[in-house]
């Protein structure tokens, strides 16, 4: 993952064209801005992602994480910029992306099972109106083995456990079949296990050439998962490996004041 904005680690030789030419599988993020009536969320973001790593998405509370993966897939309107996946844009692809957002954003009343949630994995791939073939299904039933939710596939969602929901969200991914995996504060309300579940199918995916993007705030060991990280507060502060981002002056650039990481403590 290389950061092309002027104040992150790595610098391009060359700016981008409005139509960048990057290799396939690459998403390109140029200058992206995003802004919410008054307030800019996201400043002039660029960087790129290479696929085959677990990428961790850190910075405060209000540092435009969230809107960062949203603007990247079209979900929301932008001021500025472009992202890339290949040579079309990424909002052009999203039968490639898998994308879970925050589970304060779910309607966990809806009446739907397990096994429904996951089946509308498979639903770009089926099309809305035709019934789901075996492949589909079995894809599904896959997915759900893999996370351990199996026995729970009639259950109604609502009634699942904050850990149980996220699993089945997760399978609901993996039944995608998806390149590109985004997944929004997936750690928030679920116990130990699960967060390594989760952990252990993220590494899979990427080490299967995925791209996997976790947005998260835990700034304890579980960043040592990670093998890129990209630090925000509204603009980019840094991207690259654990040692290149998590300095004093990086972490105080973002958190400001006194703030304390795995291994080290900014004053």
């Amino acid at each position: 993952m290389t950061a092309l904005h002027p104040t992150a680690r790595f610098q391009s030789s060359a700016r981008r064209s409005a139509r960048p030419m990057t290799a396939p599988h690459v998403i390109a993020v140029e200058h992206l801005s995003v802004q919410y009536q008054s307030v800019r969320a996201l400043q002039n973001v660029s960087f790129t992602m290479t696929p085959g790593h677990l990428v961790g998405i850190f910075g405060p509370n209000g540092a435009g994480k969230s809107t960062l993966i949203k603007a990247m897939l079209g979900l929301i309107p932008t001021v500025s910029g472009s992202v890339f996946y290949g040579d079309r844009p990424l909002a052009d692809q999203k039968e490639r992306v898998a994308y879970v957002p925050q589970r304060s954003q779910i309607d966990w009343t809806f009446p739907a099972t397990v096994w429904d949630v996951v089946l509308m994995g498979r639903v770009r791939k089926m099309g809305y109106l035709n019934r789901f073939s075996v492949t589909s299904r079995q894809a599904a039933a896959e997915a759900l083995e893999r996370v351990g939710m199996s026995q729970f596939r009639n259950r109604p969602i609502g009634q699942l456990s904050g850990g149980q929901q996220q699993r089945v969200f997760l399978a609901r991914s993996l039944a995608q079949e998806a390149d590109v995996f985004c997944f929004d504060e997936p750690f928030v309300g679920i116990d130990q296990k699960t967060e390594d579940l989760l952990f252990g199918i993220f590494r899979q995916l990427a080490d299967r050439g995925k791209t996997v993007l976790v947005v998260n705030h835990d700034l304890g060991e579980s960043i040592t998962h990670f093998d890129r990280l990209l630090l925000l507060n509204r603009e980019l502060i840094a991207c690259g490996d654990r040692n290149q981002v998590l300095t004093v002056e990086n972490m105080t650039r973002a958190y400001g004041g006194h703030v304390s990481f795995f291994g080290k403590q900014a004053a």
